[in-house]
């Protein structure tokens, strides 16, 4: 019965049309998760694993062009030194342990925040993944790793500069379209949908020039426990939307 159910539901997304190109996801809830079983707050963010396993999943098969999670902030480093460490060995066992279904299933992978700033050895997991799928024409899954919207802004300032300065760029040729292309999501369209999962209602510094216009759907469901059935939901409301983007 619910796999009947879901079936349903799939094909109602796909029959409506309207999928959005890009989805972007701020993935909350795992600490909570994890205190209420009275278990370790990676318990927690390893059963996130599985949460995120599923979403890929399911955007690559109802043609979703891209994916983007929200997997570290910038200011996560504020977090216990025990809780990111076990955070970075979870991101580079599971990155390992993936890269095979995600070749399978012609995911391609990419990174955007200050990857430099990352532990060598996950930087480097990362990196090596990243190059083995680059080829790939599926899902492009975007992981947001040491990311933060203010210093993506930064980022993209101090690159405009660089080129002003060089000659390359002359300031009065500087407008959205020149701007957007110094982001870290270069030439990706800017995203549709934005889920927060745990029920918190706000946007703590995740794609703050992308999320102009996207539209933003809040769930009660911790991300431990969001599964298929909650990303359907999810889409379909985005579906029930009118987007008039500033006009009438």
């Amino acid at each position: 019965m619910v796999t009947d159910n879901l079936s349903q539901l799939k094909d109602k997304i796909l029959e409506t049309g309207n999928l959005p190109r890009h989805i972007a996801i701020i993935m909350d809830g795992n600490g909570r998760w994890a205190r209420q079983r009275r278990l370790p707050r990676i318990a927690g963010h390893r059963e996130g694993i599985n949460s995120v396993r599923e979403v890929v999943r399911v955007t690559g098969e109802l043609g979703v062009d891209v994916l983007t999670l929200y997997v570290f902030s910038a200011e996560n480093w504020r977090r216990p030194k025990r809780e990111i460490g076990a955070l970075m060995r979870l991101l580079r066992e599971t990155t390992r342990r993936e890269i095979e279904d995600l070749m399978r299933n012609k995911v391609r992978l990419a990174v955007i925040g200050r990857l430099q700033d990352v532990a060598p050895a996950a930087r480097q997991v990362l990196t090596d993944a990243v190059q083995a799928t680059a080829q790939n024409t599926g899902l492009l899954l975007n992981l947001a790793i040491n990311y933060g919207g203010r210093a993506e802004l930064i980022d993209a300032v101090r690159g405009l500069v660089r080129d002003v300065r060089e000659g390359d760029l002359s300031p009065e040729a500087i407008d959205e379209k020149v701007f957007e292309k110094y982001l870290y999501t270069g030439q990706l369209p800017d995203p549709d949908l934005l889920i927060r999962t745990s029920g918190e209602m706000r946007i703590s510094n995740f794609l703050l020039w992308q999320i102009a216009y996207t539209e933003i759907y809040v769930t009660d469901v911790l991300w431990p426990d969001f599964r298929r059935e909650h990303l359907y939901q999810a889409i379909l409301d985005y579906q029930n939307r009118e987007r008039r983007f500033g006009g009438v």
